[in-house]
């Protein structure tokens, strides 16, 4: 398989990168390498303006159909323009869950006038979102969510709490699976798929105080919170597969992106181990030798993986992605920390300021827990990919 990229695709890399460089210049500068990971707090409305920057230079939302003003981008490049993204050190996407996660669900399923209407705002990157899914007793078990709608005219009127939902504080919309059909048996089939403006009475959010010493995820809490009888996407009850399409969206194009952005921290934790001379230990160069190996499996299998959707859906291979850049991130926070040696146990500043690298050896403690955790992720590529007996369910 050929896995190199045409002319036309090195020219389209140079295109965004010379744009990337010309953009974080002058009032974005600040932003550069600002706003990943353990760094989500900073620059909040700096950021908000960078989405809205994008939106109005047309690198929002670059692997949607043209139809919705956007570039359509064939995949190879959208795998360019992340990479790209990430090479530039350009922000954390404030507008990432609404870009990635529910604009593509909505063009997937919902009706015409719900992408007429929540569309645009995504685009031109002036309205963020967060995702609305797990709860205290619903997280892996994810058909088991207890937040209930129950529709009073024209409104959906929703009580219930979600946990873990990133972006809350700063967000203007959440999408939310709750609970309508009460009296359907079936867990499966008595979701729905609702748009739930944040910015109202009804909903309270609770920031949850990371290890990293920020929060990045909240509690959010929905006591008679509002919204319209048609913000729904799907039918009423099928709340279900729309929620698996949602996360099927999660591995896509985006995390050739995201392992650029890992390159970049290996790239550091390598100068610091030539610099601090930990790289003259054997036992250090080998860990660095194979993490870079790693990395370098990782890109090729997300290629072959992607090769080959244009118009399809992803294959049962796609579904060791998580499992494999989770762990391999994980090692990777904890090689930056034996780098460092004596050094990664001193905090930068006061009260509890960290840098780059302690933010992520702190952070990939989550990696292999959130968004399936690597327990879950076995069963899925044991019953879906390779077609075992399904697990014992105790009830």
């Amino acid at each position: 398989m050929d896995l190199r990229f045409s002319p036309e695709d090195e020219a389209f890399r140079q295109e965004i990168a010379d744009w990337l460089a010309d953009a974080l210049s002058g009032e974005f500068s600040i932003l550069r390498g600002r706003g990943g990971q353990g760094d989500e707090h900073s620059f909040i409305e700096e950021r908000r303006a960078w989405e809205r920057k994008l939106g109005e230079s047309g690198w929002t939302c670059v692997g949607w159909p043209k139809a919705y003003g956007v570039r359509g981008l064939p995949l190879y490049q959208q795998v360019i323009y992340y990479e790209e993204y990430a090479r530039a050190r350009a922000p954390g996407r404030a507008g990432q869950i609404g870009e990635t996660l529910l604009g593509p669900t909505v063009i997937a399923f919902g009706s015409e006038e719900l992408k007429q209407r929540i569309l645009p705002g995504i685009v031109k990157g002036e309205e963020l979102w967060c995702q609305g899914y797990s709860e205290p007793n619903a997280g892996s078990d994810l058909a088991n969510v207890q937040t209930r709608a129950e529709l009073e005219g024209d409104d959906w009127v929703i009580t219930g709490q979600k946990v873990w939902t990133s972006w809350s504080e700063w967000s203007d919309w959440c999408f939310v699976l709750c609970r309508t059909e009460l009296d359907e048996p079936s867990n499966h089939r008595a979701l729905s798929y609702l748009l739930v403006p944040m910015h109202q009475d009804g909903i309270e959010i609770r920031p949850i105080q990371q290890i990293t010493g920020t929060s990045e995820f909240s509690e959010t809490f929905f006591d008679g919170a509002r919204t319209a009888a048609n913000n729904i996407v799907g039918e009423r009850g099928h709340g279900w597969s729309v929620a698996m399409g949602t996360l099927s969206f999660e591995r896509g194009a985006s995390t050739l992106g995201q392992q650029h952005q890992f390159q970049n921290e290996l790239d550091q934790i390598i100068e610091i181990a030539r610099q601090n001379g930990a790289a003259r230990d054997p036992v250090m160069r080998q860990r660095l030798a194979d993490a870079w190996i790693g990395l370098r499996i990782m890109r090729f299998n997300s290629l072959r993986t992607l090769s080959g959707t244009e118009g399809g859906t992803l294959g049962p291979e796609a579904m060791i992605g998580k499992i494999y850049w989770a762990t391999w991130h994980r090692e990777l926070g904890k090689l930056a920390m034996d780098v460092l040696g004596a050094e990664s146990e001193l905090a930068e500043g006061e009260p509890y300021d960290l840098t780059a690298l302690q933010r992520l050896f702190l952070f990939t403690r989550s990696d292999t827990i959130y968004a399936g955790s690597n327990q879950i992720q076995r069963n899925i590529i044991a019953e879906r990919a390779l077609g075992l007996p399904r697990e014992p369910r105790t009830r």
